[in-house]
């Protein structure tokens, strides 16, 4: 994930002189985006099905405007929340998984087709982990834990209109992809 985040950033520079296009995203905008995540990050196996999908919301404002003449730098906060059940072949039993992941993130935009803002970020924050037990298991639930988390991304919102775009996110957090809309206000 690393190596895809570092070609992303070089792939913006190398293209600076190619591309004059406006910036999508400036000091100043607030942006929320609204997602369904596909891929799970945290569970995955043949035991393992979503019973929610991650779904995902994150709002952002513009903070810094200019850098590397077109570009900006967005701050915000995180929400997702997901839901899977994990149940042993030929038994009739199992856990169920919920995931609330809460935090802050950052983002740094550079626009490199018009109408679609790109960008790289950041999200540091706390996940908080809940399970139980069904069925044959019923007694052996480790109930609530958590911890920190980071989880990196590259995004862009494509711009329908000056306030409603089509957004997708691929990285690692509650999901590798994250699809929905984004409204700027």
């Amino acid at each position: 994930m690393k190596k895809l985040l570092l070609l992303f950033v070089i792939s913006c520079f190398t293209l600076t002189q190619l591309v004059a296009q406006e910036s999508t995203f400036n000091k100043g905008d607030k942006v929320l985006n609204l997602g369904i995540g596909f891929g799970s990050a945290w569970y995955t196996g043949s035991g393992f099905k979503a019973q929610i999908p991650p779904v995902s919301a994150s709002f952002e404002v513009g903070v810094v405007d200019n850098i590397l003449e077109k570009g900006s730098i967005g701050v915000g906060g995180y929400f997702g929340y997901s839901s899977y059940k994990y149940s042993y072949s030929g038994y009739n039993g199992g856990w169920k998984y919920t995931n609330l992941f809460v935090g802050a993130r950052g983002n740094f935009h550079y626009p490199l087709v018009d109408k679609l803002d790109t960008y790289v970020g950041l999200t540091l924050g706390f996940n908080v982990v809940s399970d139980k037990a069904w069925g044959d298991y019923s007694g052996t639930s480790y109930g609530s834990y958590g911890g920190l988390r980071t989880a990196e991304f590259i995004g862009a919102r494509y711009y329908f209109t000056d306030k409603l775009a089509a957004m997708i996110e691929l990285g690692y957090g509650i999901a590798y992809l994250n699809i929905g809309v984004a409204l700027k206000f």
